[in-house]
């Protein structure tokens, strides 16, 4: 199951919590506990987080011990993510989720909208915070054998493939800025060239970006196989670009694949069930303030459901 937003939060009961920003020491543990919730984390991804907005992790910690966390990550003044709310079961139950919660509203207290992907079960109480809901999020995977698919060709429409060093940044940052909810140049300059994962990018004659995806190495949750692949995020301006894309980055790692698909794009869904992934647990997007103007109608996977 699911858990990307877990603690209650309408519980108004009082907690002696110490809530601190996260430090790099403890990014491990923090990575530790995502799996342990089955968020199935990426190689470097809390990392990568704790760079976007320093002041926007934090560590919950009771007579010494770190017992929760949660992000508040500032995308910009007119944009902010809420995710990776976790507290220890043994603690659970206590108020500390609601410190926690009401420590990341008040850090993103003058941002103009907030978003989160609420668990079914903790919607309503989401809902009471003023979070509206826009679209559900279905985790899809697959088992890709090696060397399933060869690389696509060309097709005729002149667009090629580049990854590593050839890939045209400026292009990349502002196709993404355009397709979802707020520009996040910082974020996405450390998802893409980190070194655990590959990004492949559609490129015309003139440099445009027409499509890109990134995929990282994650970690299982516990009992399944150690480790796996996460795709995300995955734009494209077509369906059929997008599957050039997937087939790209599926065909150079097999193993167990996910990818976080946004309800708001309607093809996404069929271009999945066509590539043999099979839907998952579900989650769903929701917003305070200002609802953003752009639908991730291009968005076929999501970088992550703990930042959006």
């Amino acid at each position: 199951m699911l858990f990307l937003t877990w603690a209650v939060v309408r519980l108004p009961l009082v907690s002696s919590l110490a809530i601190r920003p996260l430090g790099a020491a403890q990014i491990g543990l923090v990575t530790d506990w995502a799996r342990d919730e089955g968020f199935c984390p990426g190689q470097g991804d809390v990392a990568i987080y704790r760079q976007t907005d320093r002041q926007g992790l934090w560590l919950g910690w009771l007579d010494g011990e770190p017992i929760g966390c949660i992000a508040g990550v500032r995308y910009s003044a007119a944009y902010g993510f809420v995710g990776l709310f976790i507290v220890q079961p043994a603690h659970r139950g206590r108020g500390h989720g609601v410190s926690l919660w009401r420590h990341a509203l008040a850090h993103l207290a003058d941002v103009s909208c907030i978003g989160l992907e609420a668990a079914p079960e903790r919607i309503s109480d989401y809902a009471g915070w003023g979070f509206r809901a826009a679209s559900p999020t279905t985790r899809w995977r697959r088992h890709s054998p090696p060397g399933e698919w060869q690389q696509p060709p060309l097709a005729g429409d002149g667009l090629r493939l580049l990854e590593a060093a050839a890939l045209p940044e400026e292009a990349i940052q502002a196709y993404d800025a355009a397709r979802e909810p707020s520009p996040r140049p910082h974020f996405l300059k450390d998802w893409l060239h980190h070194p655990a994962g590959v990004v492949q990018v559609l490129v015309d004659e003139r440099g445009r970006c027409h499509g890109f995806g990134r995929i990282r190495p994650c970690l299982l949750s516990q009992g399944e196989m150690a480790s796996g692949w996460r795709i995300g995020p995955l734009l494209a301006d077509t369906p059929a670009l997008a599957e050039r894309l997937l087939r790209a980055l599926l065909n150079r790692h097999p193993g167990e694949v996910l990818i976080d698909a946004p309800g708001a794009n309607r093809h996404a869904a069929t271009l999945l069930r066509h590539l043999d992934f099979s839907p998952g647990p579900r989650t769903l997007r929701m917003y305070r303030g200002t609802q953003p103007r752009q639908t991730l109608a291009d968005v076929y996977g999501l970088a992550c459901l703990e930042l959006g």
